[in-house]
């Protein structure tokens, strides 16, 4: 399937695959190394209660706010983004380091830390010490998410350790931003070892949650060309024109924001994708999104077995093992502090 759709692919995205060749074939041989080395058993022995906690606890979370699974889900992503899994998002600043919290995409925005500080808590308790990363209970917390709204169930490989530091203008940097067109969204994803079906798919996790006005207001005042005219209005209700006006206030990113399902593709077959960014997968340039959207707008089991395989290797991106960072007691800062 993936070969024809290749095949039908327009010549803007034969030069932005060729484009992506060199920086993916870098990022493997760094990524390969590392992520061999995680294994989703890494704690059955150390602390067999270790995933059972974290499940109870995303699943409750997300019981008392379904919002908080794509919250979650969303925070693994912008961790691993930046630095690779290493649960740097966590990090407050410290007098020696700008963290990424308080970075241009995070900022005001990325949440659920308290959930993870909750979490991170009750583990302990289980493990009866200080065994399990925060970047390992991210990447679960997010998997759990999904499961808890109706996604798929996958093994996450494990054996992450946390990072002593963060980089807020590596945040900056590296997260692909609402208002991305399409052939920067494939360079963004390609220089973390990810390709375009990784970023058509991975998008997908726009199946689940909200979205800020701040991010769509660019393109509900100024794309109403590739904007339903039905969504527009609706959206004008909650995100005047005026910047500062409204910033916060939030609009689902599919029809079915709290549950995991097909909803987001056959949206951009409609033209009515919330953000730029997600709009642009479809009728964006590249024959080969196209293809894709249209694919799992119509076959709703294979987005679901794609997207699992594609969060397992999101999930792997540079993650610290070994002797390399530390395991924290605390998720928002370093042991020494």
């Amino acid at each position: 399937l993936l070969t024809a759709m290749m095949a039908s692919a327009s010549m803007a995205h034969r030069f932005v695959a060729a484009s992506c060749v060199a920086a993916m074939a870098a990022f493997a041989l760094l990524a390969t190394t590392s992520s061999a080395q995680l294994d989703p058993h890494f704690y059955d022995k150390a602390c067999p209660a270790a995933l059972p906690t974290i499940k109870r606890l995303v699943a409750e979370a997300v019981a008392a706010e379904p919002r908080m699974g794509a919250s979650l889900l969303r925070l693994h992503f912008h961790d691993c983004f930046v630095s690779g899994c290493d649960g740097s998002i966590l990090l407050d600043d410290t007098p020696f380091f700008t963290g990424e919290k308080n970075a241009a995409p995070n900022a005001n925005s990325v949440r659920g830390f308290d959930v993870i500080d909750r979490i991170k808590g009750a583990v302990n308790a289980a493990c009866r010490g200080n065994v399990v990363s925060c970047a390992d209970i991210v990447a679960v917390a997010a998997r759990d998410s999904v499961v808890a709204l109706a996604g798929p169930s996958y093994e996450v490989p494990l054996g992450r350790r946390d990072a002593r530091t963060a980089s807020q203008a590596a945040a900056n940097n590296s997260i692909p931003a609402p208002t991305f067109d399409l052939g920067r969204l494939a360079s963004n994803f390609a220089s973390q070892g990810l390709s375009l079906q990784d970023l058509a798919v991975l998008s997908g996790a726009h199946t689940l949650g909200f979205s800020r006005c701040t991010n769509f207001r660019d393109r509900l005042y100024n794309e109403t060309a590739t904007l339903d005219g039905s969504l527009a209005a609706s959206l004008r209700a909650v995100c005047p024109r005026a910047a500062g006006s409204g910033d916060d206030n939030l609009a689902p990113l599919d029809a079915t924001p709290a549950r995991f399902d097909g909803a987001y593709y056959a949206s951009l077959l409609r033209s009515r994708g919330v953000l730029h960014s997600d709009q642009q997968l479809f009728a964006g340039g590249l024959g080969v999104t196209d293809a894709l959207v249209r694919f799992y707008a119509a076959n709703t089991d294979a987005f679901r077995r794609d997207f699992a395989e594609a969060m397992v290797r999101m999930s792997s991106l540079s993650p610290l093992t070994g002797s390399s960072g530390e395991v924290r007691y605390d998720c928002r800062k370093v042991n020494y502090s």
